[in-house]
């Protein structure tokens, strides 16, 4: 192999498939990993997400054949097995494979199941983090979702399990007592559910808690209330996903650390 070159030409050259599963981030395409990049420039199919950004997408060499596989809420379930397929299917044809997802791949981004899949059928692959919304749209909406003062502990979950799930894994009762702050992903359509799951568990109507909507974009939105009326506040501000959650005291320091939207 050539002296200095990198390890995605390294794969190249050796001619062997391969699939980089890889995180796009939460949204602003300046977050995006040098190594994710790197494997951008060099690799010979994109497979990607609802949730990778514009800009990102365009960057795509136009050596580079794009599919899109990106998967809504309501989807069939079979969607999946057809990404899977075709991450096999292009590797085993001895192309490099980038499968890109937004957010970080290994946090509520099936990465894991994908990754079993591709082991499961002998095809080479690599995890590429990326910065998951959970963490990447707070900084930018001026959350600290730790803080010596507030928060020394934090919890991420989704709200929007499996649906082949016969009932939710999220221990409500316990993770409202456990935790200082909690961060829900892909729980917008679900937010009375889980408001009321979190008063049930105890915590207080006055819990501040704060809703982001497309963090970390120029169409970043930052909606506040209490756990008693942030689903009328919700309502009223027609917030879509993708958004985040964040609850607990933290939120109170938004309207201070706030850089990005000013």
């Amino acid at each position: 192999m050539a002296r200095g070159s990198t390890k995605v030409e390294q794969w190249i050259m050796t001619k062997s498939g391969k699939v980089f599963i890889c995180g796009a981030g939460p949204g602003d395409p300046k977050l995006v990993s040098i190594k994710a990049m790197e494997t951008l420039n060099n690799c010979d199919v994109v497979l990607y997400d609802r949730l990778v950004c514009k800009e990102l997408i365009d960057q795509i060499p136009e050596t580079a054949e794009k599919i899109y596989v990106g998967r809504s809420i309501g989807d069939a379930i079979t969607h999946q097995d057809n990404t899977n397929d075709l991450m096999v299917e292009q590797a085993k044809k001895g192309k490099i494979v980038l499968r890109l997802k937004g957010g970080d791949p290994f946090i509520f981004g099936r990465g894991g199941e994908e990754a079993e899949y591709l082991f499961e059928h002998n095809i080479e692959f690599e995890i590429i983090p990326g910065i998951t919304s959970a963490t990447g749209s707070a900084a930018y909406a001026g959350i600290p979702l730790t803080h010596r003062k507030f928060a020394s502990s934090i919890a991420i979950v989704t709200g929007h399990e499996d649906p082949e799930k016969k009932e939710t894994s999220i221990q409500w009762d316990k993770l409202a007592q456990a935790v200082n702050t909690i961060v829900v992903l892909m729980g917008i359509e679900r937010l009375d559910s889980i408001v009321h799951n979190l008063i049930k568990a105890g915590l207080s109507n006055d819990t501040e808690i704060a809703i982001i909507e497309n963090g970390t974009t120029v169409e970043q939105r930052v909606i506040k209330g209490t756990l008693y009326n942030i689903v009328e506040i919700v309502k009223s501000a027609k917030i879509k996903p993708p958004a985040i959650i964040i609850i607990g005291k933290v939120v109170s320091l938004q309207e201070k650390l706030n850089w990005f939207n000013k």
